[in-house]
């Protein structure tokens, strides 16, 4: 069933207002009309269950039928600090990991970055690619997609979570599960992934000074488009809501 995210102001006791862009998904491309019946999401975990009350040329006026708790998202919270590729290679990062689950990306500004993206300048489209993604693959939540950081400020996210970690490809000891199994019922887990030519050795220096772990993926190199999803797939195997089928 079609699935769409409305802002908190577009929900009221017993209607919901559908307006923007959907409005033409909703009449044009799945050509639904009054008395159609489908599925909104409030973005922080509830799906409405809708009827189609009115449709005009800029906004779909429905009734709700049902409320309920999503039950498509994990019971842990996991949070990408994924450092700036270049060309369209974040797109298909933000995409993917919003698939499996994430919850926050922050691009991370690192001394080997080739693409520098200004704080603001891209964000917006990255938040929609979030948005459609979330939408498309059932998720209760829009992941939040955050302005630029750097290193320091990588590591402070860092070390709120109940379990973080840095992927390295020398790394050659810390397994990934390792850390994984560190603490018992983590709430909270972040993990950074380099750009395209990894960390600098004062990076990797800073973050083990920091006290934060960096872990092996193993013997094989990942692109750094790959790594986060591959990281999350496992994080949602082994602590997340996968493994609970």
């Amino acid at each position: 069933m079609s699935r769409f995210f409305i802002p908190k102001e577009n929900i009221a006791e017993n209607k919901i207002t559908v307006t923007g862009e959907d409005v033409l998904h909703i009449s044009k491309v799945l050509r639904l009309k009054k008395g159609d019946f489908f599925t909104c999401c409030d973005g922080r975990g509830f799906d409405y269950y809708v009827k189609i009350a009115g449709i005009s040329k800029t906004e779909v006026v429905c009734d709700i039928i049902d409320k309920q708790k999503s039950d498509t998202e994990p019971p842990i919270k996991v949070t990408l600090i994924q450092g700036i590729p270049k060309a369209a290679k974040m797109d298909y990062i933000i995409q993917k990991n919003t698939e499996l689950g994430i919850s926050e990306i922050y691009p991370c500004s690192l001394n080997r970055c080739i693409s520098k993206t200004e704080k603001d300048k891209k964000t917006d489209r990255w938040q929609k690619i979030a948005k459609e993604a979330a939408q498309q693959s059932g998720r209760g939540i829009v992941p939040i997609i955050h302005n630029t950081i750097n290193l320091k400020e990588a590591v402070e996210i860092l070390k709120k979570s109940d379990i973080s970690f840095a992927a390295y490809e020398c790394e050659d000891k810390n397994t990934l599960k390792n850390v994984l199994l560190s603490k018992e019922n983590p709430k909270t887990v972040a993990f950074l992934i380099g750009p395209e030519g990894g960390f600098d050795v004062s990076e990797i220096e800073f973050l083990k000074n920091s006290g934060i772990a960096v872990i092996s993926l193993g013997k094989r190199i990942l692109r750094t488009e790959t790594a986060g999803e591959a990281v999350l797939s496992m994080i949602m195997y082994e602590i997340g809501d996968i493994n609970k089928f």
